[in-house]
Parts: structure tokens; sequence; C-alpha cells
């Protein structure tokens, strides 16, 4: 299934709710910006998950909630949320 920009948003939102357990309505949009990342992973690949080296565009997504930011990067095939407790996790 192939997203776009606002519902790689929208999935984003959902999952930092789940995770923070917090109202979506608590989680404020900060960017979403248009950004070319380094690789097929978009910059936040698990430990030992291998991906091409190619630019690769997407969007970056930063989150807020109770002052603290939370990044995602999206692209049309995939979302991940970027150095979450010191690790990237891809978002089914």
């Amino acid at each position: 299934m192939a997203l776009n920009k606002q519902e790689a948003v929208a999935k984003a939102r959902s999952d930092l709710a789940q995770r923070l357990n917090v109202s979506e309505n608590e989680i404020q949009e900060q960017t979403v910006e248009d950004r070319d990342f380094p690789d097929t992973a978009l910059g936040a690949g698990g430990g030992d998950e291998m991906s091409g080296q190619m630019i690769t565009p997407g969007w970056l997504i930063r989150l807020a909630v109770k002052g603290k930011t939370f990044e995602y990067r999206g692209n049309k095939h995939q979302l991940r949320l970027y150095n979450y407790k010191g690790k990237n996790h891809r978002i089914e």
C-alpha cells in the first residue's frame, strides 16, 4: 500500500500515541518537509538491516508531545521512527 504525505503523518501520529499512551490530540505537528535520505532505509535502518546505498526521497516528520520531539521518516513505501530509545523502528 503506497502512502502519501498526509497518510504518513497520520500513521506517525497514531504510532506515537500508542507508544506513549497519549491521545492523538496531545501530539503536535512541528514540521513535515520533503527530504532526501542517504539510503533506502531512510537513514534509519535497524542494527543488522541491509539497505541500498542510494539517495531516496521522502519526508521528515517531527512530532512533539509534552516538550519532547520525535522524528519519523517516511516515503510512499515505508514509515520509520528514528532514534526512539536509542533504536530505529520500522512501522508496519
